[in-house]
Formats: C-alpha cells, structure tokens, sequence
C-alpha cells in the first residue's frame, strides 16, 4: 500500500461497501448490527480501511453510483433472484448448523439501502474524505476524474473500469492481508494490483473500443454471459482479424435484445459530471463520535484511538503537502 503514497484514487464506493458487507460478518453469517438491528458492516470497513489508507500517504476519493442506466436493469433483476436464493439457502445452512457454508451464502445476501449510503457519506464528510456524487455508473464517473488528471488511479475490483477509460485501476484495496479460501483452510496473501490501460493495450496490440468490444463478448452488466462461446482468448483472437467493430458483431450470434452497439457507446460515452470538488479536510472527530458511537454504539475508545491515528496521518501527509507546495517545493 505504501507504494501509493501521495497519489489520489477515485474509489468506486458501492463496490467498497458491497465488499465490507460481504467480509465482515459473524462466524455464522451475521453482518455487524447496532442496538436498533441497523447493518453497521460497511461503516466498519469504510472507517478503519480510509485510516489505513491515509496512514500509507494515499489519498481516497470515493465516487457514489447514480441512476443505474436502463441497459442494466436485466442485471439488477438478476443479481436480486440471486440474493433470494442465497437467503433461502443461508437459513437452511444455518438449521443444519452448518455455520461456514451458512456465511457463504450470507455474503451473497448483501443489500445497500438509501439510509446506508447516507450514513457512509455523512461519515467520509466527518473524516473530511471527498466524495463525488455520480450521474450514473460510478466506475465511469471514477474513470473520468482519472482521465481528467484529478486522480491517479481507480480503485475498484471491477475490471469495467478499464472499459470506461482509466488509465490505472487499483484492485484489491478492500482485501488486503490475509484472506481465507472459501471451505478450505487454506490461506493467501492478497495485496494491492495495478493495471495500466495503455500498456496492456500495447502488449494485445489492440486499442480501447477493441477492449471494449471484448469485454462484451465475453459479457459485461449490459449482456450478461456474453456471446455463447466465447472467452478471452477467442474473442481477442476475433477482434485481432476482424478489428471492425460492425465485422466482428455481424460475425458474432447476438442474442439479446440491446444491440451491441449500444453498449459499445455506453463505454465510450458514459453519463459522467464536471460538478465535483476533491478537497481533503481536518477530520470533524465529535461528528464522527455522533455518528459511529452515540447512533450506532460503536466502541468509544476503539473510535477515539482510531481517530488519533487519522488526526496524526493527516498532519503528516496533508497538511505538510499543502505547506511545501504553498512555498513552491
């Protein structure tokens, strides 16, 4: 992670949070809960992962999602059945006291509501960690702010970052450390990565639509599965010959009911916004302490001990920032 220090990273939040949820659970599934039964998972993991974070000298970004666009409403409905069944099969692990296979499936159940988001904000503003509000796709607007030069890299494990346009994408910010295998008591190290667009273009000698159209081939949010048949391989194999984007969709068994170029332009022009402000401020500690202790019980000391570690990190790397390029160094 210290290898990041200095540089700015627009964090695609929901995918964060939709992970903290997952991960951080009970040994029988359970996400973390206050006093009132409110999931407190994704507070958890957003708080001392951004501490984290800033004590590396990297500089987070989060960028919310908007109106999911209407080509993705198929993936929505499938993603929810999914979730059903994942309760369905949780709670039958569970009175089987099956309790890792029950958390397996818990991690599938994983819901964000309205309340929940606004909790995450309310908390980054009290950090005084930015956040941008997007349009719509939150990877598309995190792309943007790095195509713009306002940030270094997204972070995200999602590889339609790469689609959008970054130029960088960071995965693995959320998991780094040990993490178990699942039904194996196995353990691996997980550590950050980096991909740079431009030379994993090079190395395939394709260019950015031609990933694009790839990506859709072997399926993307907008057509889920892809194209019968075809994987990485074949498709870029496909896409070396034919290079046109018409050629290789005539010459493809196109099955659903978006066209294919209409999702190849949703990549190359996604609803994204200039109204945004990436500005890193003095945490608010009494607002944080409204937040995670008086509403949602979070431990005193564990919040206050946590919140020296963000104060200290931030007059390490922000203010002393801010001076030296006051005085041009």
């Amino acid at each position: 992670m210290s290898s990041l220090s200095g540089k700015v990273l627009a964090i695609d939040a929901y995918n964060i949070l939709y992970q903290f949820l997952a991960t951080i659970r009970q040994k029988d599934g359970t996400p973390l809960l206050d006093a009132q039964g409110n999931i407190t998972s994704h507070l958890n993991g957003l708080f001392y992962r951004t501490i984290n974070y800033i004590e590396s000298g990297l500089k987070p970004v989060y960028v919310f999602d908007g109106k999911p666009p209407e080509l993705k409403a198929k993936e929505l409905e499938k993603r929810q059945q999914i979730k059903v069944e994942a309760e369905k099969r949780y709670r039958e692990a569970l009175e089987r006291g099956e309790l890792e296979e029950a958390r397996i499936y818990a991690q599938q159940t994983s819901r964000l509501s309205t309340s929940m988001v606004e909790d995450a904000k309310k908390l980054l503003q009290f950090m005084g960690i930015p956040y941008v509000q997007a349009p719509s796709e939150g990877e598309a607007q995190a792309a943007y702010i790095v195509q713009k030069g306002d940030a270094w890299a997204s972070g995200s494990q999602d590889f339609d970052s790469l689609l959008f346009g970054s130029l960088r994408l960071v995965r693995n910010l959320a998991v780094t450390g040990k993490r178990k295998l699942p039904r194996k008591d196995v353990y691996v190290e997980v550590k950050p990565e980096l991909i740079e667009l431009n030379e994993l273009l090079s190395y395939h000698g394709i260019t950015r639509e031609q990933l694009i159209i790839i990506g859709i081939l072997v399926g993307t949010d907008y057509n889920p599965g892809g194209v019968k048949g075809y994987g990485a391989k074949k498709a870029l194999k496909l896409v070396k010959e034919l290079r046109n984007p018409e050629k290789i969709f005539r010459a493809v068994p196109w099955e659903f009911d978006v066209p294919p170029e209409k999702i190849l332009e949703l990549f190359l022009k996604p609803q994204v916004t200039d109204n945004y402000t990436i500005t890193w401020r003095e945490p608010d500690k009494e607002g944080v302490k409204r937040l995670l202790v008086d509403e949602h019980q979070f431990s005193l000391e564990r919040v206050e001990n946590a919140l020296e570690r963000l104060e200290k990190a931030f007059k390490m790397y922000f203010k002393q920032s801010s001076l030296e390029s006051w005085f041009g160094f």
